[in-house]
């Protein structure tokens, strides 16, 4: 029995321009808005647009097909252990590069309107760092990505206490959560993909959770500029799953100088998870019309952040017309024209605009609004709110999640 439904399906958003800048590339709108490696191992294996707007997509028919991948080294951990490296790259110039620690993308590299390559995820520069990575950076979280209110939830007849890693909360799986462990991996490709498939079993009390749960994450870049990733989790007794991927963009690629309140965000959501003042979910689900919330139309990042104490730093309800893999969010960074677009088969979507980044060196040296995470995934403190999407996982059922980032470049 499967949670969530993963076809993939085709769905490519209508036209429209956001922001209320002509020369901004065409978004979907919500409809109804009111409401470094040793010997490294080498294996081989393009959205509808209307007459009216040119394609956004970088023109692929005349290219070479084909898909590249490389195995490396990245490190070791304290206790020697080796973190391995792959990097995939198709012939549109994507580079992506993922280790087996934390299930984790630690560079993504497309080019611009200039056919310029430029890194668009953040990362940091040492071994070391990345090991610590207390802001999450491009990592898989879980078991429960987001936050549990006080770290306590009832399943059943029992009463569960987490790890409390986030002042009185639970964040992102606790202290030692999926980003910190060390994942199986191996790569398959063929003319027009390449896979990483990322392994963990956590066993049963794991950070404190119960059941023994089999995960596997698996990455795909292909030749239609796609990245996709897909999770799938068994269990053997009832438990709560929520996974997702926390990479940090700046589409610019210049994250060290550039923050990213130009860029131009539209979210397919109508309604938004108001908060408390620790992040926790108050149980409401309120319209986004008329508040610095509303996305629908699309508009800059900074356009309203003023008006929103703290920063961005909430889940956004998907506006979905069919089940399945649906547009969530459409991104388009005006100097590099750069588009980034998501579609996913999760229920919510969390835009965070990178209010914690602080310069320093644990932070990458990142300052604050350098960066923006779109995170795909059930609602943060489901198991406390019995009428939001369960995330509970029984013995003999299948969780299936999968999110697909589509990249392209508007001139």
């Amino acid at each position: 029995m499967t949670r969530t439904l993963p076809s993939i399906l085709i769905l490519l958003m209508l036209c429209g321009c956001g922001g209320g800048d002509a020369q901004a590339p065409p978004i979907a709108s919500v409809e109804n808005p009111a409401e470094s490696g040793t010997e490294a191992a080498v294996g081989s294996g393009d959205s509808e647009q209307t007459e009216q707007q040119p394609s956004a997509q970088p023109p692929m028919a005349d290219q070479e097909q084909h898909m590249k991948w490389e195995h490396s080294e990245f490190g070791k951990t304290a206790d020697g252990d080796v973190i391995e490296q792959y990097t995939l790259e198709n012939s549109a110039g994507t580079v992506v590069k993922l280790i087996n620690y934390g299930a984790t993308i630690v560079s993504l590299e497309t080019v611009d309107k200039d056919g310029k390559p430029g890194n668009i995820v953040l990362g940091h520069s040492s071994l070391e760092h990345w090991l610590a990575n207390p802001c999450y950076f491009g990592c898989t979280v879980g078991r429960y990505a987001n936050r549990i209110s006080e770290g306590v939830f009832g399943l059943g007849d029992n009463i569960y206490t987490l790890d409390r890693n986030d002042g009185d909360q639970h964040l992102h799986g606790g202290t030692t959560g999926f980003h910190k462990r060390l994942w199986s991996a191996e790569a398959a490709s063929d003319d027009t993909s390449v896979t990483v498939t990322f392994r963990y079993t956590s066993p049963d009390g794991d950070d404190r959770y119960p059941g023994k749960l089999d995960t596997i994450v698996q990455y795909t870049l292909n030749d239609e500029n796609e990245l996709k990733i897909h999770y799938e989790a068994t269990t053997d007794k009832p438990t709560i799953v929520n996974l997702t991927n926390h990479s940090y963009w700046n589409l610019t690629g210049k994250a060290a100088s550039e923050d990213v309140l130009k860029h131009e965000l539209r979210l397919q959501c109508n309604q938004y998870l108001p908060v408390t003042e620790t992040l926790i979910p108050t149980g409401d689900m309120l319209a986004v019309a008329e508040t610095p919330m509303d996305f629908t139309i699309g508009k800059a990042i900074g356009k309203d952040l003023a008006e929103v104490e703290g920063g961005y730093d909430h889940c956004f309800v998907i506006a979905r017309e069919i089940e399945g893999l649906a547009p969530a969010a459409r991104v388009y960074e005006p100097t590099s024209g750069r588009v980034l677009e998501i579609s996913t088969t999760e229920p919510g979507i969390q835009f965070y605009s990178g209010n914690f980044l602080n310069g320093q060196e644990d932070n990458g040296g990142f300052g604050k609004h350098h960066a923006f995470c779109l995170e795909t995934q059930h609602f943060p403190d489901s198991p406390n709110h019995p009428h939001f999407p369960s995330t509970v996982l029984k013995p003999g059922e299948r969780y299936e999640s999968t999110t697909v980032h589509r990249f392209s470049v508007f001139k």
